[in-house]
C-alpha cells in the first residue's frame, strides 16, 4: 500500500523555475516529520535547490529520474505516496509518470492547462487509477484551481441554503496582474501544433465536455469567442484566454461529482462559462473587441507553419519567469455568480496576491500536495483522474486560505 513507502511526497522538476518555487514553499510550509524528497534529471542542479532552501531541507532526498525514462518513473512513483510534478508541457511529458503513478495507487498533482493531455490521462489512466486507489489530481494551479473551488463552494451554500441545485454560472476576471508563463505559452503552442497536424484533434478542443468521459453536458454550453454585453453587470465582456480549459475542467467535476453522488452533480441546470470585462460603453466594447482579435490572431499565428517560428521568437520560454519583486507585485481577483434553482444568486470571490502563474501557482501547487501527503483521509477517498474540487475541495480551500487567499461566498 502506498502508506508503506519510503517517502511521504516528491516533487519531479524541482530544478526548474516553478518547481523551485514549489520547493521553497514546501520548505516552509511542510510539517515536520513529512518525508520530501527532491526528483529530476540532474544530481548536481538538485542539490544546489536544496542547498537554496536551506536547513529545513537539508536532509531531503535526491531521487534522480527523466521524464523520457519510463522506468526511473515507475521506481519513482512506487517510492512515493504523493508525486507532485512541474515538468511539462504534460503531453509531451507527463504521461507516463501519470501513468506510472495510476498503476502503482500513488497521489499525483500536476499543473496542466491542456486539454488534449487530459482527455488521453482519462481515457488510459482513470480505470486503472480507480482500481488502485490513486488520486490523480491535475490542474492544481492557476490552471484550474480559482475556477474549480468558486464553483464548489457555490454549490456548497446552495446547498447550505436549500436553494437546489446551480444554473448559469459565470467566472469574471476581476483584476490579473502578472507575466505569463513560459510553460503555459509552450503549452499552448504544443497543443495547437498537434490540431494543426491532425485535424482529426481540432473536435475534440471544440467539445465542450472534452474532459467529461463521454458523459452528456447541458445544452447551450459554449465558448465565448466574440464579445459580448453581459445582461446581468451592464458589462462588456471579451474572451478569457484561460476559458477553453478552465470550463471544461469544472465540467470535468460536475461529472465526477454525478457518478459518485446519485446524479446530481452542480445540478441539471449548471451551465459555466468564463469572460474578461472590459467596461461599459464604447470604449468597453472596442477593448473587448481588440482582446477577442489579438487572441484569435495569436491562436491563428501559432497554428500556422513559417508564422509559427516567428510568433515563437517574442514569447516567453519554458524556465524562466519574473524576478521575485515581480513575483511579489502581482496578483489576481475572480468573481464568479449563479443562479440557483431557487431563484436566488450568489456570488463567490476567489483572490491572492502573487503574480498567478508563478508565486501564486507554487502555493496552490504546493498546498494540493499538502493535502493528499498530511490530510489523506479527508480528501476523496475515490481514485481516477480527479480534479482539485473533487479530490480536495474543503481541504484545499482551508489550506489556501491559511496562506492568505480569499476564497469567500455570499448573496449577490
Amino acid at each position: 500500500m502506498a502508506r508503506d513507502r519510503d517517502l511521504d511526497l516528491t516533487l519531479f522538476g524541482a530544478t526548474g523555475f516553478v518547481g523551485r518555487l514549489v520547493a521553497e514553499h514546501l520548505a516552509a510550509a511542510a510539517p515536520e516529520g513529512l518525508r520530501v524528497a527532491l526528483a529530476g534529471r540532474s544530481r548536481e542542479r538538485l542539490e544546489a535547490v536544496r542547498e537554496g532552501l536551506g536547513p529545513t531541507a537539508a536532509d531531503w532526498p535526491l531521487v534522480i529520474a527523466d521524464s523520457a525514462d519510463e522506468d526511473s518513473l515507475r521506481a519513482l512513483a512506487e517510492r512515493s505516496r504523493v508525486v507532485v510534478t512541474t515538468v511539462g508541457p504534460y503531453q509531451r511529458h507527463g504521461l507516463q509518470l501519470a501513468v506510472a503513478c495510476a498503476r502503482a495507487g500513488t497521489d499525483y498533482a500536476d499543473l496542466t492547462g491542456e486539454v488534449l493531455f487530459v482527455r488521453e490521462l482519462v481515457e488510459r489512466c482513470h480505470e486503472a487509477a480507480r482500481s488502485s486507489g490513486a488520486r490523480i489530481v491535475v490542474s492544481c494551479g492557476f490552471d484550474s484551481v480559482p475556477s474549480d473551488l468558486a464553483v464548489h463552494l457555490l454549490q456548497r451554500r446552495a446547498i447550505a441554503d436549500g436553494a437546489g441545485g446551480l444554473g448559469d454560472t459565470t467566472l469574471r476576471v476581476r483584476r490579473l496582474a502578472g507575466g505569463v508563463s513560459g510553460g503555459t505559452i509552450d503549452s499552448m503552442r504544443l497543443q495547437l501544433r498537434r490540431a494543426a497536424e491532425d485535424p482529426s484533434l481540432r473536435p475534440v478542443l471544440a467539445d465542450p465536455g472534452a474532459l467529461s468521459g463521454g458523459a452528456p453536458v447541458a445544452s447551450g454550453q459554449r465558448d465565448v469567442w466574440r464579445p459580448f454585453r453581459d445582461a446581468e453587470t451592464g458589462e462588456w465582456d471579451a474572451p478569457f484566454v484561460m476559458a477553453g480549459y478552465n470550463s471544461r475542467l469544472v465540467r470535468r467535476s460536475d461529472t465526477l461529482l454525478r457518478a459518485s453522488s446519485g446524479g446530481t452533480g452542480y445540478g441539471d441546470r449548471f451551465r459555466y462559462r468564463e469572460v474578461l470585462p472590459t467596461g461599459s460603453g464604447l470604449g468597453g466594447r472596442m477593448r473587448a473587441a481588440g482582446i477577442a482579435a489579438a487572441m484569435g490572431a495569436a491562436v491563428a499565428a501559432m497554428s500556422t507553419p513559417g508564422v509559427r517560428s516567428l510568433v515563437d521568437r517574442s514569447l516567453p520560454t519554458p524556465g524562466k519567469g519574473p524576478s521575485e519583486e515581480r513575483r511579489r507585485a502581482g496578483s489576481f481577483a475572480m468573481e464568479t455568480t449563479t443562479r440557483a434553482a431557487d431563484g436566488r444568486r450568489y456570488r463567490a470571490r476567489v483572490a491572492a496576491q502573487g503574480d498567478p502563474g508563478y508565486a501564486a501557482t507554487s502555493v496552490m501547487l504546493g498546498e494540493a500536495a499538502l493535502a493528499l501527503a498530511v490530510d489523506s483521509d479527508r480528501c476523496s477517498a475515490d481514485g481516477g483522474v480527479l480534479t482539485p474540487a473533487v479530490a480536495m475541495g474543503d481541504v484545499l480551500v482551508e489550506r489556501l486560505r491559511a496562506q492568505g487567499f480569499t476564497l469567500e461566498v455570499s448573496p449577490a
